[in-house]
């Protein structure tokens, strides 16, 4: 059966500047490409150049007048993550939208970041941990709005307390989970915080279902050299209509977060349908492993510690 076409309106963002993580393909170059039709100056801060490029050119060729430009990043340096945060405060713009996109999913065998930390913690939390840190003061310049893509995977196990960067014991999917937990803790604790310190920041968290993207694709870099049955699935599911997403409404609930005047601080906002698989953005109540305020703060002081980042007043 054909599927029903599924769309949101993008407000009007003419004059703001926006930093969409992971747009180099995907959901994130979904995301960076609405924005940038909206009106929105867009900066890519990715890591592979030559994917960048090709991000770049398609947005030109889809939007002649966009307004686009590339930075280095890799979250899984917290050096690269501090030189882009110095470059962006060098350049003084105020940022009006941070949109915590990218993401690794579920690498077969434990990998490490550039500092030592298992590869989904580091780049899923602990790298846009950092960036929103050193982004602050433009986050704050912009009185902006910090949208963070966490998972259907945030509602099942748990934050590896004890052992956070999974040394001892690792499990990709369990890893996973606890990475995408962690981001939304930090999600809502940003918040907490802005109300408190009167930063003038907004922060909420959206999900973007299950829809056939690349994060369980063949990804030889996470040592996955073919594709997953699980995106084999998936695939066929979606070219069906069948219960999940598409590559392009799994862009809407991160797109409604980040810029619908209805979207509120602190929400939480995932696909509609059922089990939150797919269909239409909406606003839910959080998964209750983020609901924790107590798991919050001691969340953001191990993220603190092991980034050696502060957010300063």
């Amino acid at each position: 059966m054909p599927r029903r076409t599924i769309d949101i309106t993008v407000p009007d963002q003419t004059g703001k500047l926006a930093v969409v993580t992971g747009a180099s393909d995907g959901i994130g170059l979904g995301i960076a490409t609405r924005l940038a039709a909206a009106g929105a100056e867009v900066v890519l801060p990715v890591r592979n150049p030559r994917k960048g490029e090709a991000a770049l050119a398609e947005i030109r060729r889809q939007l002649p007048a966009a307004q686009v430009s590339l930075r280095t990043l890799d979250l899984s340096s917290l050096a690269s993550v501090g030189a882009l945060g110095a470059a962006l405060r060098e350049e003084g713009r105020p940022v009006h939208l941070l949109v915590n996109n990218a993401g690794v999913m579920t690498p077969p065998e434990r990998q490490t970041t550039a500092d030592g930390h298992e590869l989904q913690f580091g780049t899923n939390h602990l790298g846009h941990f950092a960036l929103t840190a050193h982004l602050l003061p433009l986050l704050r310049a912009g009185h902006a709005r910090v949208t963070s893509q966490v998972s259907v995977a945030a509602n099942r196990n748990s934050v590896n307390w004890d052992d956070p960067d999974w040394e001892r014991s690792y499990d990709g999917m369990r890893a996973y989970s606890h990475s995408k937990i962690a981001l939304g803790l930090f999600g809502l604790e940003l918040q907490r915080r802005s109300d408190a310190g009167g930063w003038g920041v907004s922060s909420n968290l959206s999900h973007p279902g299950v829809a056939p993207t690349s994060l369980l694709a063949a990804r030889p870099e996470v040592g996955r050299a073919k594709d997953t049955l699980g995106v084999r699935v998936i695939r066929a599911l979606s070219a069906r209509g069948i219960v999940v997403g598409t590559v392009e409404t799994a862009q809407l609930p991160a797109l409604y977060a980040a810029t619908s005047p209805d979207a509120k601080p602190g929400g939480f906002y995932g696909p509609a349908g059922p089990g939150q698989l797919g269909g239409r953005p909406a606003e839910h109540p959080p998964y209750s492993r983020l609901r924790g305020t107590a798991d919050a703060q001691r969340l953001w002081q191990l993220s603190e510690d092991l980034t050696g980042v502060r957010f300063e007043d």
